[in-house]
């Protein structure tokens, strides 16, 4: 139920992600979603690609700070209240979330969304007894 998620560490220079995606391209990897968040130096990329054991072995030996992180990934109808559903139900049970992304499938009646909280087994019990699909790492890498 947990998604293997890459956190790398970007200096916030022009080319810079092209050469770090090029990295990723050339080792057959696919990239499944990705967020940066960045300041005046340096940013964070991160990335759900279909090979993360790969991508991080490829990404360190070519000397980039790489992270792996566990984190949810879950399938909400896509209409109005979807999202707020989800989001209802982790804060009633005090569950805080770090950091969220959305990202696209083939799906046009789910949109889905990338969740770090700092409990993930908590978190996951608490979207289950709510009716929130939870993804399997399989089926987000391949998508």
């Amino acid at each position: 139920m947990l998604i293997k998620q890459l956190s790398i560490f970007v200096e916030n220079k022009s080319g810079r992600l092209a050469e770090i995606t090029a990295i990723i391209a050339q080792a057959g990897i696919d990239i499944r979603a990705l967020s940066i968040a960045d300041t005046t130096n340096f940013g964070i990329l991160r990335l759900i690609v279909d090979k993360p054991n790969e991508a991080e072995q490829v990404l360190k030996a070519a000397g980039l700070t790489v992270s792996l992180t566990n984190v949810i990934a879950i399938g909400i109808p896509d209409k109005p209240g979807g999202f707020a559903s989800a989001m209802k139900c982790l804060a009633k049970a005090g569950i805080g979330i770090e950091y969220m992304y959305a990202f696209i499938s083939r799906d046009e009646e789910r949109a889905y969304v990338i969740l770090r909280v700092a409990d993930n087994d908590r978190a996951i019990a608490t979207l289950q007894q709510n009716n929130v699909e939870i993804l399997a790492g399989d089926s987000v890498y391949t998508m």
